[in-house]
């Protein structure tokens, strides 16, 4: 220990840097100055300088010695720290030199009594750690952080080995040690989408750390389903902390940790400890994602404070003491309702909080003074704190809160699906049927490059057998196995997200299925085996995704502010706070989940390739069909309808009146207005035929002519390719016999959409003849076939959508707070005015099939009586002159909760339910179907708004304002003469409480007095893209589009105002989205809880047909919160048993018991195994 009188002073008589206050103990912080004393402690302490000349010497003082690189020992949290630890009267700071601390032995540094040591790299030099160890034992002072323990940390071996010991959670993990001493630790075999380390597999994606903690690059490795490649995390250089590369094999130089990739949709979490007992965490954007830093208007990183659950605060106290540092900081990943550690750093501080400052100081200081006043003799006892009170926010008024957003959403454009059915008999298709285990199903689904390479060598095999031998027993059609080995071959390389086989087993053959089959079928089983191409998310869709998401963010409270110059801040707030409770589901096409990958990129503000975010933001819900259908098997009431549609289509006349009422006994208008066009179906099919003959006949001849052969069309195709995609409709619509295939009408549709749109510039004749008799034929024989009448559309709706619906039920029943939501730190959150909000939000993205079923169910599944609900009557008058859910179309359920209203009150949970039927097509009719807009307003509820003025004066500080409630409607206008406005913004006009009931509503194109909601400009073009802008109400978060689009330098997204050809800049013809209508808003939670669970057990078939599928997707869940009304929950994790509620009880009156975990679900797409419960869909989700 140093001897009294010696602090501050080298062995060399030179003095180092000092921070010391002198005076007298205040009363305050058991022995802390306050500022007051301080100064006048200064003063007098100059005094006696001038008087005493040293003559007496001072009080004893404990001196801690800060021994680390200058970089750190000068930065400003270290300052800060330091400046408020010198507050306590005994305490006094030496800092160590640098030179000295590098260039002289120990016994010529500093003396002090309590060393904070650290090692850390400087600019040139590294932290002589063995010089600090060797000091720490020639004068034995007290260690902040231990010195030895600091080798470990530099090493990630050590760290992992250390907290498996301590019983920590951390990823699964492998090593990889190249030491030509152990080569029995260096076993790596690599595949296309799995490494192999020491006989531990990893499937991608996976990430590689290398072994010293120094060393920041760390990659991570993604699968060929979701495009490949990896991403390289590195330190941080300017505003980048990661780049995304193309290359996907693992590094050959050099020992690594190889560990599962943790899905934590795009959020780390850092927790610094200051001591056992304490910790602060901060949640900032994931390097992983896109590697972009997101930084403040000080360039400083954004980071928000969140709250730390009981296990978290455990593990942060093990984490310290198994490492003995003191301060500590280390990552934690929140994946799958767990929280792993996956990196321990050791001595580090947080940047730019006052609050941690203040609390590190004073936890440091009564640790120092706790071990050493003993000792020195000094009066000294620990002071008492008062608890910290939590923060609850309220709100006030009729405001109401969202609670829960749910949308389902179709796919982005895509290419043109094409389709080619071959029956095969060959012994090299049944070994591969039976190696990836197609027989324990009687069906194989094959995407993988491996799998679809080995499909290719078979094919190829057959046809040099068959080049050789025209007499060999080869069964297969040389045509079709030429057309697989052709498909298999296109682009160079596979993608499974492009192309894929299915393989089902036929135990008795294929039976003759049209006039193509010249044999009849042959004995003993086969295999049908299915290839389907295209289908792929093309730039367009791309696009289309991305600005929706980014429109969408409109939907949230929230906006003022600035985060990084975007609109919509209040969402992206609310993310990055962890209070936003998002969960993004995709079905496996790779469509669908690029386009979830495009909207979270737009939605949550990101940059860069859509890989890393489908990995780490989008989740695979093809458990048991919740977003995925299996298009080969259709239901019994399918095969009628189907049956039906073939038949009335095949009539050689006129439609009759008998026609009219037979398929369109629902009498929709958008279904009258196509049987109108189309007269007699026969006759339309052959002008089709004929159409296509000429078309195909046009690319022939292009194809002849030297100039435009090796023409590049839209999204890299040839005309080749076109080619051939127009002569296989040719064949297959019309068979031998001169009958028509009803089946392909949507394909041709899609086929004339994607060229009319896409590749205009070759100027082919016909072609918008073709897209308007096709789109009529399509508009009836695509809804029709998910059911022609009301029973039937119910019956395939049950089939398709059951598992979904149940999920929504959960999603709406799930609104309650509770401890194990992450939530934000409320006192650390200043400029955040309401740390206990937290949103749900929930998205499925899933194909055509799915949204027409749910559509379907709200329809006629008897949630409200059109008879006795105005609103819903105009509901369904809009939806019934709908003639197309295109891609991108939306249903968007809203949760909102009333907290004046009692919580057994019905009134407390207020439903709405929009919907917008997607892309605008290639040419929109001037009559297209209209609603109310968003979110109507009426003149009941006037006087239940709240003055307009009031919430005024909250703008200033409340950015997280709850949204204003739309009570009860009454709306009188049609919705097929609604004005089209889509600039302009009307919202509700203020009205006094004494104003008449029945007051005819008013609405005006501008406002003075706007709920926060709202800024002063109009709603511009993105906000349109997402909302109608007829009615906006005063709910809507509206950016300013004009000073967007100036600073973004782009055209306004999705403005339902641009003609066509506009598009997008930079892509090609994209068409804008129609803005979401609101179908009814004044639907308590009560009334769509008991809807949902009449429909899911209307039918008691279809009931018992999930039910099975649904005991999969619930039973083994990982969590349970006793909140369903049909199936028992699973035991929870938590210590006590979480109690049943009974299912008499209804939903609105109870809050429920909380959950016991946040969430759960696989990492991507690829990684389902069955075997890994964590993936089993869960309640909380």
């Amino acid at each position: 220990m140093s001897e009294p009188g010696g602090e501050g002073w080298g062995q060399s008589g030179n003095p180092t840097s000092v921070f010391a206050y002198e005076g007298h103990q205040g009363p305050e912080e058991g022995g802390m100055k306050n500022e007051g004393e301080m100064r006048k402690g200064e003063e007098e302490g100059q005094g006696k300088e001038e008087d005493e000349d040293y003559d007496s010497p001072p009080e004893r003082q404990i001196v801690v010695g800060i021994c680390s690189m200058m970089k750190k020992s000068k930065s400003k949290p270290m300052t800060q720290i330091m400046e408020r630890l010198c507050k306590f009267e005994y305490i006094t700071v030496v800092i160590f030199p640098e030179e000295v601390i590098l260039n002289e032995p120990v016994d010529k540094w500093p003396l002090c009594d309590c060393l904070v040591s650290f090692h850390s790299k400087g600019t040139n030099e590294r932290f002589p750690l063995d010089k600090a160890v060797e000091y720490a034992n020639l004068r034995n002072p007290l260690l902040i952080n231990d010195l030895n323990m600091q080798y470990y940390i530099q090493d990630r071996r050590e760290v992992y080995r250390i907290l498996q010991e301590e019983g920590i959670d951390l990823p699964r993990y492998a090593v990889l040690t190249r030491d030509p001493d152990r080569p029995e630790e260096c076993n790596l075999v690599e595949g296309e989408d799995h490494v192999e380390v020491n006989g531990e597999v990893f499937p991608k994606p996976f990430v590689e750390k290398p072994v010293c903690a120094e060393d920041h690059n760390v990659y991570i490795y993604y699968p060929t389903s979701a495009g490949g490649g990896s991403q390289r995390l590195f330190r941080k250089i300017g505003s980048r902390s990661s780049v995304y590369s193309p290359e996907s094999c693992v590094r050959k130089t050099g020992s690594y940790i190889y560990e599962e990739f943790m899905p934590t949709d795009g959020t780390d979490v850092k927790v610094y400890t200051v001591g056992p007992d304490y910790a602060h965490a901060e949640a900032r954007k994931s390097p992983a994602l896109d590697g972009k830093v997101e930084r403040d208007s000080e360039g400083k990183e954004i980071r928000y404070p969140v709250m730390l659950t009981a296990m978290e605060k455990l593990v942060a106290r093990k984490v310290c003491l198994a490492f003995k540092q003191t301060v500590c900081g280390f990552d934690l990943l929140r994946a799958n309702g767990h929280s792993f550690v996956c990196d321990v750093n050791g001595f580090s501080f947080v940047k730019n909080s006052m609050k941690y400052y203040d609390d590190c100081a004073k936890v440091l200081g009564n640790m120092v003074m706790r071990e050493l006043a003993p000792q020195f003799h000094i009066p000294w006892s620990i002071p008492m704190e008062a608890e910290d009170i939590p923060i609850v926010p309220t709100t006030s008024g009729t405001m109401m809160e969202l609670r829960c957003v749910i949308a389902i959403i179709r796919h982005g454009d895509r290419t043109p699906k094409q389709k080619m059915k071959m029956e095969v008999r060959h012994p090299l298709f049944f070994e591969l049927f039976d190696k990836y285990g197609g027989y324990k199903s009687g069906k194989l689904k094959l995407k993988k490059p491996k799998q679809l390479q080995e499909v290719l060598d078979i094919a190829r095999l057959l046809l040099a057998e068959l080049g050789q031998h025209t007499d060999c027993e080869i069964e297969e059609k040389k045509g079709k196995l030429e057309q697989l080995k052709t498909v298999l071959e296109m682009y160079g390389h596979f993608s499974g997200i492009n192309r894929k086989v299915q393989l089902t087993y036929l135990p008795n053959g294929q039976p003759k299925a049209s006039s193509e089959e010249e044999e009849g079928p042959k004995e003993g089983p086969s295999l049908l085996l299915v290839l389907k191409w295209g289908g792929e998310l093309t730039p367009a869709g791309r696009v289309q995704a991305e600005e929706l998401g980014r429109a969408f963010r409109c939907m949230y409270p929230g906006g003022q502010g600035d985060y990084a110059g975007f609109p919509g801040c209040g969402l992206l707030r609310l993310h990055s706070t962890y209070r936003h409770d998002l969960k993004i589901y995709a079905s496996d096409e790779g469509r669908v989940q690029m386009t979830a990958a495009a909207f979270a990129k737009g939605l949550l503000a990101l940059e860069g390739e859509l890989t890393p975010i489908l990995v780490q933001m989008v989740k695979s819900a093809n458990m048991n069909g919740m977003l995925d259908s299996d298009s080969e098997s259709l239901t019994d009431c399918q095969q009628r309808v189907k049956a039906r549609l073939h038949e009335i289509m095949q009539k050689d006349q006129d439609f009759t009146e008998a026609d009219y009422q037979k398929l369109a006994p629902t009498g929709s208008p958008s279904l009258v207005n196509s049987m109108k066009i189309i007269g007699n179906p026969v006759r339309t099919c052959d002008q089709v035929y004929t159409l296509i003959q000429r078309l195909t006949s046009q690319i022939r001849k292009r194809l002849e002519d030297p100039k435009s052969a090796d023409l590049q069309l839209y999204h890299s195709e040839t005309l080749e390719l076109m080619l051939q995609r127009w002569s296989k409709l040719e064949r297959d619509f019309r068979n031998k016999s001169g009958r028509y295939d009803i089946s392909k009408i949507p394909d041709i549709y899609d086929c004339v959409k994607y060229d009319t749109q896409h590749n205009a510039t070759l100027g082919l004749e016909d072609t918008l003849e073709l897209f308007r008799l096709s789109r009529a034929l399509a508009d009836i024989v695509i809804p029709q076939e998910y059911g022609i009448n009301k029973p039937e559309k119910m019956d395939i709706a049950q089939a398709y959508c059951l598992p979904l619906m149940k999920k929504i039920q959960l999603d709406l029943q799930r609104t309650h707070e509770d401890e194990a939501v992450n939530k934000l730190h409320p006192l650390y959150s200043r400029g955040v005015m309401s740390p206990g909000r937290h949103v749900r939000t929930r998205l499925y993205f899933t194909s055509e099939s799915h949204v027409h079923s749910l559509l379907s169910i709200f329809r006629y599944g008897g949630l409200l009586d059109e008879v006795k609900d105005q609103q819903w009557k105009q509901a369904m008058d809009y939806l019934s002159a709908v003639s197309e859910l295109n891609y991108m179309t939306q249903i968007v359920i809203m949760l909102y909760e009333d907290n004046n209203k009692d919580p057994g009150s019905e009134e407390r949970f207020h439903v709405e339910l929009h919907f917008s039927p997607g892309v605008k097509s290639c040419e929109d009719e001037e009559n297209v179907p209209l609603g109310f807009g968003f979110r109507p307003a009426s003149a009941e509820n006037q006087e239940k708004q709240t003055n307009q003025g009031s919430l005024e004066d909250l703008s200033q500080d409340e950015p997280d304002r709850a949204l204003p409630l739309s009570e009860l409607i009454s709306i009188r206008r049609s919705p097929m003469i609604r004005n089209r406005k889509t600039g302009s913004m009307e919202v509700l006009s203020e009205t006094s409480p004494g104003s008449s009931k029945g007051a005819s509503y008013r609405l005006f194109p501008s406002c003075s007095r706007q709920s926060p909601e709202i800024k002063p400009t109009g709603l511009g073009s993105l906000c349109s893209g997402l909302f109608s802008a007829s009615v906006l109400g005063v709910s809507s978060s509206a950016p300013n589009l004009r000073d967007y689009v100036r600073t973004h330098h782009r055209k306004p997204p999705l403005s339902p105002g641009l003609p066509f050809g506009d598009g997008f800049e930079g892509c090609s013809m994209v068409p804008s989205i129609y803005p979401l209508e609101t179908l009814h808003n004044s639907l308590s939670l009560k009334q769509v809880d008991e809807f949902l669970n009449a429909v899911c057990e209307d039918s008691s078939d279809a009931h018992a047909k999930t039910m099975k599928a649904l005991s999969v997707l619930f039973d083994t869940s990982s969590q349970g919160y006793g909140q369903a009304h049909t199936y028992p929950p699973p035991k929870a994790l938590s210590s006590s048993e979480t109690p049943v509620r009974p299912p008499t009880h209804p939903l609105c009156l109870s809050s429920g018991p909380p959950s016991t975990v946040s969430s759960a679900g696989p990492s991507s797409p690829t990684s389902v195994n069955p075997s890994n419960p964590a993936i089993h869909f869960s309640f909380s989700e």
